[in-house]
């Protein structure tokens, strides 16, 4: 690539990006720092009452677990019933103030954390109640945030930018639980506060955006005719379809985050800041492909270079299981991230480039019902299956699955494995 073609292509020479990215940075570290303190909470306050019941070590390890598995339930539910109201809604209206308004949402429950967290009112069904307030809002900015993008950068500047932009992901993933582990160890509380300031900071830099693209609203049609039209569009469009479900399912299978509280106290036993070290590994690994890809991006094959992608994120989610030892722990799920974001990147590309502006809200809230909402539901499925097989069998068991549905897939969407370029 030429000096001049780099700098063309460059998305932070656009003033609206730069704010956009900052915004992502502050939000996604305070989603970071928080679903990384409440799993971490949960687990210890379930696990604790076990064993002071007179349960089994076994035994509190696996309801622990599930419990955890439980904020997946609670987030998934109102994810899945107002996701494809919200993508509608994202292509009638200000995709920028929806945004605004969800953040601020955001850190209302952050700040709720807080107040339980301060009264000693930490037992579950309030815990999780929270949770499913904050899943509602993150229904809404799922498909504001993705339809977003394309506003701001001109179309040829649009692959570099959605690296970027998961880069900004990365970022939070990696800083958000690498701090958090600092955090809870002195204070669950003080963890939910910094989430509440950092969600309070996002809200802010948004409010000088001005998209110069305006978005085409979908006339002539009812809302829930709108809403038809858009999953009938990721219906006919077999790439996108095939992109969004073989994600929905390798996610729903390799939930190993779910994990993490339960390896860093009873399997690996490096306690707080080890565990924060642990979940932020993916994001390490993530950030570093993101980065690499941000400046040399796919350009041929991509549909291969995707599938092969989720292979890896299901071997390296087995070993990831089977591993006893810290480092090989934290190299496996590096891996993991590094594979799971040249799925991503690749996914992202082929729907935004092959959905027309005035759909790429509708067609966001699909993805999210298949991709984003299936984090929290395989977290609940992964929280099933140790309840029976603990958390080792959980982790070998979603990874052989991943792997399954790799080769499953490959077959099953040709023209999906034939993808070559990302333009």
């Amino acid at each position: 690539m030429s000096t001049a073609e780099a700098v063309s292509t460059n998305p932070f020479r656009v003033p609206d990006f730069r704010l956009y990215w900052a915004c992502r940075i502050a939000a996604i570290f305070a989603t970071q720092t928080q679903s990384t303190t409440l799993a971490w909470q949960v687990y210890r306050v379930v696990r604790d009452r076990s064993l002071t019941h007179g349960d089994s070590p076994a035994a509190a390890i696996k309801a622990a677990a599930f419990s955890v598995g439980m904020i997946g339930l609670v987030q998934f539910l109102p994810m899945v019933l107002m996701s494809l109201p919200a993508g509608e809604i994202a292509d009638r209206h200000d995709r920028r103030l929806i945004l605004t308004l969800c953040l601020g949402a955001d850190a209302v429950c952050a700040a709720l954390f807080v107040v339980l967290s301060v009264s000693g009112h930490t037992q579950l069904p309030f815990l999780l109640a929270v949770a499913a307030l904050y899943a509602a809002a993150r229904a809404f900015i799922a498909p504001a945030s993705s339809s977003l993008l394309p506003m701001l950068v001109p179309r040829e500047t649009l692959p570099r930018a959605i690296a970027i932009n998961s880069m900004a992901f990365q970022v939070g993933t990696i800083a958000g639980p690498a701090l958090a582990g600092p955090l809870i160890a002195i204070s669950p509380t003080f963890a939910y506060a910094v989430s509440t300031v950092l969600f309070i900071v996002g809200v802010l830099v948004l409010l000088p955006m001005q998209p110069r693209r305006p978005q085409t609203a979908p006339t002539g049609l009812s809302r829930w005719a709108a809403i038809r039209e858009g999953l009938s569009y990721v219906w006919r469009t077999k790439i996108v379809f095939g992109a969004i479900s073989l994600d929905l399912f390798a996610v729903l299978l390799g939930g190993a985050t779910l994990l993490m509280p339960a390896f860093a106290i009873d399997i690996l036993h490096v306690g707080a800041h080890g565990y924060g070290l642990l979940r932020s590994a993916t994001g390490i690994g993530a950030f570093g492909m993101a980065l690499y890809l941000s400046r040399f991006s796919i350009h041929r094959r991509a549909g291969l270079w995707m599938f092969a992608a989720v292979a890896v994120f299901g071997v390296a989610t087995i070993v990831f299981g089977v591993s006893k030892l810290f480092w090989l722990t934290l190299i496996a799920l590096v891996v993991i991230g590094a594979a799971d974001m040249i799925s991503v990147n690749v996914r992202q590309t082929l729907i935004q480039l092959t959905t027309p502006d005035a759909m790429r809200g509708r067609v966001s809230a699909v993805s999210m019902i298949f991709i984003s909402a299936s984090n929290e539901l395989g977290e609940f499925e992964t929280g099933v299956v140790a309840r029976f097989l603990g958390v080792v069998g959980a982790a070998i068991f979603g990874g052989v699955g991943s792997v399954a549905v790799t080769g499953l897939w490959a077959w099953w969407f040709p023209a999906l494995r034939k993808a070559d370029r990302l333009t």
